[in-house]
């Protein structure tokens, strides 16, 4: 059953984020920015605290039972990202530090081992810079050429000039899932069928999607995915990489290391096993299993359910800032049952400093973010210098929109009567 209604999702779940029962500035907090990273609940806190309390041992190396139990709760945590994303097997998820990490290591294990002179990379100028800039250094060391797909005019991936632009040269195309600023939901499967009719690999930054959509990667069929735990509920410093088994077999490591290997001699080295082939060293431990649990209260609350009431916060979001004459938002615009785009609204205020409007709403307990968000040449693409930008997760309220958007109110007409 899809659950809709506001009760039975964010005031069920808000009582789990202590963070969220603060004032800031003499205000509630009434936090809006969950693109950045969302807020941890009571669960993911503990499970952190209870391996330091209670578990803390190194993994996979101790005979001793704090270290099996240790190794027990991190492998653990890996079958249950596996079973999140409908992995076909375990060994396809590769805990990294977050998602630029696992991008990376794509770009130098795959990439620089694969890539040669006039080949061809895909990515679109909606990109995060942890999306471009590994591909720019990649391209520059072996010689392959970079191809942006631009946007349509409602600000969306412009999949008819992607279909232009691939070619048999392509070898790679790395696209967002989820933009986090437009807010569109990119027609990835569609985007990967087509690359692979023309033999390219495919990445998927779903940093954006898999806190907020179901996400099963063998019915999309990509070639590899990332993420970060910490925009998912989890800790930071912990994310993932899926790839496809064969794939990650033919990848050389990307770091060395311990952990990594299966014998070193003074003259060469044998690397271990899928997936800690590419884990080297003493892992991130008590981030992962804190992602595990993390997991755990996503799957609880059932991902379906969480998109279904999502889309209606953002239904009531774009009604409301559409409301405010000197607002404009970027990307497209949801359907009238809010669907079409994630929950977050970039957008200008006619006249103002985005970093101004964002300072002036934290004076009030609201906190946004401001600037390029990681995506530069999209601003450029757009002719701005910054957006303000409101992200939302199944915790907010229709309330806290309201509170927001009197706040945003206040806001402009401070700077307009200060401007008169």
């Amino acid at each position: 059953m899809i659950i809709t209604q506001e009760r039975t999702i964010a005031d069920k779940v808000r009582q789990d984020f202590p963070i969220l029962h603060q004032e800031v500035n003499g205000k509630p907090l009434l936090y809006l920015d969950n693109a950045a990273t969302s807020q941890k609940p009571i669960a993911v806190i503990e499970a952190l605290r209870r391996y330091y309390e209670q578990d803390n041992s190194n993994v996979h190396r101790g005979a001793h039972t704090l270290s099996a139990k240790a190794t027990d709760a991190y492998e653990g945590a890996r079958d249950k990202v596996a079973k999140f994303v409908n992995a076909a097997s375990r060994q396809e998820i590769v805990f990294t530090r977050n998602a630029t990490e696992a991008i990376n290591l794509v770009a130098y294990s795959w990439g620089w081992s694969n890539l040669q002179p006039t080949d061809e990379i895909i990515l679109s100028v909606m990109e995060h810079h942890s999306n471009i800039v590994p591909w720019q250094i990649i391209a520059q060391r072996t010689g392959a050429v970079i191809k942006y797909v631009g946007l349509t005019e409602n600000e969306e991936f412009d999949l008819e000039q992607f279909k232009s632009l691939i070619s048999a040269k392509t070898k790679l195309v790395s696209v967002v899932h989820v933009s986090n600023t437009l807010g569109c939901i990119n027609p990835v499967e569609e985007i990967i069928a087509i690359a692979h009719q023309q033999g390219a690999k495919v990445l998927i930054d779903a940093c954006q999607s898999i806190p907020h959509l179901p996400i099963d990667v063998q019915a999309m069929d990509c070639d590899w995915l990332v993420a970060s735990g910490h925009k998912m509920c989890a800790p930071t410093g912990i994310g993932f990489l899926y790839g496809k088994q064969e794939l990650l077999e033919a990848m050389p490591p990307f770091l060395g290391g311990g952990e990594m290997i299966a014998e070193v001699f003074l003259e060469y080295s044998t690397y271990g096993e899928l997936p800690h082939k590419f884990e080297a060293g003493t892992p991130a431990i008590g981030e992962a299993i804190a992602l595990g649990a993390a997991v755990d209260y996503l799957s609880g609350l059932g991902m379906e359910n969480i998109h279904a009431y999502e889309e209606e916060l953002t239904a009531y979001l774009f009604e409301q800032l559409g409301s405010i004459p000197e607002v404009r938002i970027y990307g497209p615009q949801p359907t009238t049952d809010g669907k079409g785009r994630a929950a977050l609204a970039a957008f200008t205020v006619e006249g103002l400093d985005s970093t101004d409007v964002a300072t002036m709403l934290d004076q009030e307990g609201v906190a946004i973010r401001s600037g390029h968000h990681c995506t530069g040449p999209l601003h450029r693409a757009l002719e701005i210098t910054g957006t303000a930008r409101a992200s939302l997760y199944f915790y907010n309220t229709k309330k806290e929109i309201d509170a927001f958007i009197v706040a945003l109110k206040e806001t402009i007409e401070f700077f307009s009567s200060v401007m008169d």
